[in-house]
């Protein structure tokens, strides 16, 4: 497994992160340990998940997935080995202060984190989302108390625009803190809206870039055909996240740049999802990519992407997808 460095940072993670999403409402605690135990053999030590998963389950089942992780951790006495994250700001539970990134809220969701995970630090803490309604300064004063304590190890931040993300920064440089290290946003051959500002402002700060969705919740397999409806149990349809990944990527010009990319990467003998990850690992400043997976024997195709060679033919094939669509406002607020 290639090994990278969280920007111009110390920490270094496995070119491919394990994404947790589907633990525990997808599927159950058994196979999500399978999962994990092949991506441990495979050197895939980054492991990335959230208070608020599993995705698309009610709030009585949030956090369930961190649950699973930490009795897996216990079990195998492998926590150490692991390259561990995990984020705040969803509501997990009802009442005053469940949701932000409030020092109130960020304190007692980190503890509830631990908790779970059955560990006393977290390697990387990330605000899943930004927070309009807590001063930047709030937000980065109650982080930075987190490592000062050793509960925490390094900062993250997910789903910023750019201009939120430069304020951060210079908030930060401001207040004499490290701030945020790294972000996860979407991006995909299907969603580069990231291109213009916010990878460039990464690279030239040096911040980690921890990519989600590389398959598109797994529309880029290419397994969808135009007129189909979504199948049960995939990420299209799961709870109260299918409507959201249906209204990013279920639309007639998506089926039709993935039909003809799917007729370039079948020519040349490879396969849609490895492609997919291998063409977002090579773009400038991304540090890790995040893969989930139903089944252990998913992992396959995203470890093989690892060892993928473009051509000029099928860079050209992977440029076409994103200059076929029509141009969409991009929404504020989670991405």
């Amino acid at each position: 497994m290639e090994k990278r460095q969280i920007g111009k940072h110390g920490l270094e993670v496995s070119a491919l992160c394990l994404g947790t999403m589907t633990f525990g409402y997808q599927i159950d605690e058994k196979v999500s340990r399978e999962i994990l135990d092949k991506a441990m053999e495979h050197r895939m030590v980054f492991m990335d998940t959230s208070d608020a998963y599993p995705l698309g389950g009610p709030i009585e089942v949030q956090g369930e997935t961190e649950s699973i992780i930490g009795r897996w951790m216990k079990d195998r006495g492998n926590r150490e080995d692991v390259v561990l994250a995990t984020k705040c700001f969803v509501p997990t539970k009802r009442g005053l202060n469940n949701k932000g990134l409030s020092r109130k809220h960020i304190m007692e969701a980190v503890e509830a984190s631990l908790r779970r995970l059955q560990t006393d630090y977290i390697d990387l803490y990330q605000s899943h989302g930004f927070d309009p309604n807590t001063p930047i300064e709030e937000t980065l004063r109650a982080f930075e108390d987190l490592v000062i304590s050793g509960k925490v190890r390094y900062l993250g931040c997910s789903n910023y625009p750019a201009w939120r993300l430069a304020d951060a920064i210079l908030k930060a440089e401001r207040l004499g803190i490290p701030g945020y290290q790294c972000i996860q946003p979407r991006y995909n051959l299907l969603y580069r809206d990231i291109e213009p500002d916010l990878l460039p402002l990464c690279i030239d700060q040096g911040l980690g870039v921890i990519v989600y969705n590389p398959l598109a919740g797994g529309f880029l397999s290419g397994k969808y055909q135009a007129g189909q409806s979504p199948e049960d149990g995939t990420r299209f349809t799961v709870g109260t996240a299918g409507e959201m990944y249906q209204a990013r990527y279920w639309h007639e010009s998506q089926f039709s740049a993935v039909e003809k990319l799917k007729e370039v990467v079948q020519s040349k003998d490879q396969n849609m999802v490895s492609i997919a990850i291998a063409w977002v690992l090579r773009q400038p400043g991304v540090s890790s990519a995040l893969i989930g997976a139903t089944r252990p024997d998913q992992l396959d195709a995203n470890l093989a992407a690892l060892d993928v060679e473009f051509d000029q033919e099928l860079l050209e094939a992977c440029e076409a997808v994103w200059w076929s669509l029509p141009r969409r406002p991009v929404a504020p607020g989670y991405r």
